[in-house]
């Protein structure tokens, strides 16, 4: 079906804009899982450059197609989320956000330091292969999944473990098996973020998945709340669009980001979305193990 001329423009336009808020929805989600189970994880932006660059150097290096590389582009992330899950899930709150972070400069500087990784040049000339339609209905799905599992007995155990992991545990939830899971889907759901970034942008460079951008991944589940699916991807959408919205303005841009976040933090302590799923009545103890 051919597309009326000024959609077609309107698409061309603004296309790297439109694949940042799939691709940022996608991240959203990834910090979603980890904050509905009660865990202050910040290793996204670390899971998101294992999946760019193991993504990209499949490509690259080794000509797979990309319908193989997007699934291959997890093994990395998923197999580092096992690797650091085991001591670091032992934590929790601020410690367990230092601990995911420092574990993504590592990674950062190994990117700087190997050269077979284009050091702090980055990679350059990836394959443009991450198309829109793919690009939202990866998350489309994703969404949908995470949506079916906050209506499970497994979403009724999440948010016993937010909201108290030591009743949770006296209930019969294994909360250490929950929150491995949940930080390896989180994993996935960045890991595949970071192959379609690659594959959107063509470039990809050590900066891109340090302290920075992991502090923004979590100002989208800030700003949009993780009471549901939605929200988070809410306070991504806003949070993309709001320097498009704000050109003409580039200096004010950040300082309006973080005004806007400390305002939601104190106003809107839910969220933009707060509201909660609705689930259907079930007993918890015993089902959720």
């Amino acid at each position: 079906m051919t597309l009326p001329a000024w959609l077609d423009d309107l698409l061309w336009t603004y296309q790297t804009l439109i694949h940042s808020l799939g691709i940022n929805g996608l991240l959203a989600l990834a910090m979603y899982v980890v904050l509905a189970c009660g865990q202050l994880s910040l290793g996204q932006a670390a899971f998101m450059g294992l999946g760019a660059y193991s993504g990209a150097l499949l490509t690259m290096k080794a000509g797979l197609p990309f319908y193989l590389v997007l699934p291959a582009s997890c093994v990395a992330p998923v197999a580092f989320a096992l690797i650091i899950g085991v001591p670091t899930l032992r934590l929790s709150g601020v410690y367990l956000a230092i601990a995911t972070i420092g574990l993504g400069e590592v990674l950062r500087s190994a990117y700087l330091n190997i050269d077979a990784l284009g050091g702090a040049l980055g990679l350059n000339g990836i394959p443009e292969r991450a198309e829109t339609w793919m690009i939202f209905a990866l998350l489309a799905l994703s969404l949908t999944a995470l949506v079916l599992v906050g209506r499970s007995r497994f979403g009724r155990a999440m948010e016993a473990m937010r909201e108290d992991p030591t009743a949770a545990a006296a209930m019969g939830i294994d909360v250490a098996r929950y929150h491995l899971a949940a930080l390896v889907t989180s994993a996935v759901l960045a890991g595949i973020a970071g192959c379609l970034a690659a594959h959107q942008s063509s470039f990809i460079g050590p900066n891109e998945y340090g302290f920075e951008p992991a502090v923004t991944i979590l100002s989208f589940a800030l700003l949009g709340g993780i009471g549901n699916p939605f929200a988070p991807i809410a306070g991504a959408w806003f949070l993309t669009l709001l320097p498009e919205l704000m050109r003409d303005l580039p200096e004010l841009r950040l300082a309006l980001n973080g005004i806007i976040i400390v305002l939601a933090v104190l106003f809107l302590p839910h969220g933009l979305l707060g509201w909660r799923m609705r689930r259907t009545p079930e007993k918890l103890a015993g089902g959720a193990r």
